[in-house]
């Protein structure tokens, strides 16, 4: 298929004119030849003045054309697509940097001297089915259109695919990778292409480079290996199965350069001394911020363990003055009682020499409670300073003393009632009458044998207990036990003031006709044993009652 030449009218053809020409054979051919070169100087000149602001390399590129006219001659039209256009154009030397002027430039040297009429005008044998001509026009047509001229350069047989050695680069990294990536920049999509460097290049600038190359977008394809052209169809559906198997083939080939430019960063990357240094000095970054963490780790468990030893330092410390503190309160306390002691005997031994400042016995009896009742409201002080003016005094200051004690007791009963409310007092006495009537002898008697029965560590021992006395207490129709009044009454015989119990005195004194009942049944025997301990505690339980202050009750 014969290439396509664009042509431009430029004027009508005259009509034919006969005329008689007259061949001079060498005058003619110099003249002629003498008519090209200086058209060709003056096109030249031309060139020169319009393209002043390029760059001076393709202006020492353009006396370089360098056309070989053997092999020019060597040239087959059917092998055109194998055959190197810019050989062919004269342009071996510039190639890929030949700009579209270049090419134009040595298309119009080249017609000048191997058109085949000039070449016929020059007496050579022309052959006008495979004249080599016909391979000039065939690569002007491709290197002067973009798109074929890219699909070429794409596979420019020049251009070597063929990557650095190991051993090459490990020998001049710097020299060997940099000619590669130089090489290989003409097929980026994008202009500025980052440089190597050298190995004082910054962390940024190495960063930038290997990004470049990584997300490296390529413009360089396979369509002129198209093994068949779709042109050639018969139809439609031939055409796009040719256009489909070609698609094919070039994703295939552009898939083995992504991977040829891929192996080449890699090769760059993994032998780059830059980046070997800058792994060693992340490594050792890395490092010390892990010493730095295990230091800090390290000194906040040893404060941590400052701060625990301290703390125990100051807990023993303070457990120390706080026993210090507790034995002196405890001493002071001893003291006060001694001292307390101490003046209530002598108030006592007092009172008893002075025969109670009574002549009367009912007096004596009276005042005898009253100076009990002074020993609990005076502290030692008090009772110190009481004591000498007493000795003074006599009667008179005793009278005068017992006198405020009694009121001031009064002042405290007072105040009592005086927070509760008339209902509150109302119920309070019916509760005081329904107490005594619930504590009796008997009741009590009932209550110390349930408490003896359910000891302590029972489930609900307080409710036990009182669902029992509800159970075998004779008033236990008209009063009910709850578990809140046998609890109360248990504290209330725990105790060993008997001032604070009305029934303690009364179970004293039932007590005390018991004993008497007792010791009137008591037989004498006449080989008396050594006692033994009772073991059984409901036994010693049941002496309770017997035994005034030394009975005590486990209260849970």
């Amino acid at each position: 298929m014969e290439p396509t030449v664009n042509v431009t009218t430029v004027a009508l053809i005259s009509p034919y004119t006969r005329i008689r020409l007259v061949c001079t054979e060498s005058p003619f051919l110099k003249y002629y030849d003498d008519e090209s070169r200086i058209r060709e100087q003056r096109e030249t000149k031309q060139s020169e003045l319009s393209h002043s602001n390029s760059d001076s390399d393709i202006s020492e590129n353009e006396d370089k054309f360098c056309v070989d006219v053997d092999f020019l001659r060597s040239l087959d039209p059917k092998e055109w697509k194998d055959q190197d256009h810019y050989a062919v154009l004269g342009l071996k030397n510039l190639r890929f940097n030949a700009t579209d002027d270049d090419i134009k430039r040595a298309y119009r040297k080249i017609v000048l001297n191997h058109h085949p009429d000039k070449r016929k005008a020059k007496g050579e044998d022309v052959r006008q089915d495979d004249d080599y001509f016909t391979c000039i026009t065939r690569a002007y047509e491709i290197l002067g259109t973009p798109n074929k001229r890219r699909s070429y350069d794409s596979v420019d047989p020049e251009f070597d695919d063929s990557l650095p050695s190991q051993s090459e680069v490990e020998k001049n990294f710097f020299r060997v990778m940099d000619k590669a990536f130089t090489l290989n920049a003409r097929w980026s999509e994008r202009r500025n292409v980052p440089k190597l460097g050298d190995v004082n290049a910054d962390r940024d600038h190495v960063d930038c480079f290997y990004n470049f190359w990584y997300n490296f977008e390529s413009w360089r394809e396979y369509s002129y290996l198209d093994e068949e052209d779709k042109e050639r169809g018969q139809d439609r559906d031939e055409r796009r199965w040719i256009e489909k198997q070609n698609k094919a083939i070039r994703a295939k080939r552009k898939k083995e350069e992504m991977s040829r430019i891929r192996a080449l960063v890699d090769l760059a990357y993994n032998n780059d001394p830059r980046i070997q240094r800058f792994k060693q000095e992340e490594k050792e970054r890395r490092m010390a911020a892990k010493r730095a963490k295990q230091d800090a780790i390290q000194a906040q468990k040893a404060e941590e363990e400052r701060l625990v030893r301290e703390a125990a330092m100051a807990k023993v410390k303070a457990e120390e003055e706080e026993q210090r503190r507790i034995e002196a309160i405890r001493l002071e306390r001893e003291q006060q009682k001694k001292a307390l002691k101490k003046e209530r005997k002598t108030l006592r031994e007092l009172a008893k020499s002075n025969n109670y400042y009574a002549s009367d016995d009912k007096v004596r009896v009276k005042n005898m409670e009253g100076v009990e009742k002074i020993c609990e409201m005076m502290k030692a002080l008090e009772l110190q300073k009481f004591n000498r003016e007493l000795q003074e005094g006599g009667q008179e200051v005793f009278q005068r003393v017992l006198a405020e004690t009694e009121e001031k007791l009064e002042e405290e009963r007072r105040a009592m009632l005086t927070k509760n409310t008339s209902s509150t007092s109302l119920n309070a006495s019916l509760r005081m009458v329904d107490k005594n009537a619930m504590w009796n002898a008997e009741n009590m008697q009932i209550l110390i044998k349930a408490v003896n029965l359910f000891p302590a560590g029972t489930s609900q021992r307080w409710e036990v207990i009182a669902n029992f006395m509800n159970m075998h207490s004779p008033t236990a129709s008209t009063h009910k036990y709850a578990a809140r009044d046998v609890l109360n009454k248990a504290k209330d015989l725990q105790s060993g003031d008997f001032s604070k119990s009305v029934l303690k005195a009364q179970a004293n004194e039932n007590a005390f006709e018991s004993f008497e009942k007792t010791k009137k049944e008591l037989k004498v025997v006449d080989n008396a044993e050594i006692s033994v301990k009772d073991k059984e505690p409901k036994k010693a339980a049941a002496l309770a009652p017997h035994c005034g202050k030394n009975w005590k009750l486990s209260i849970q």
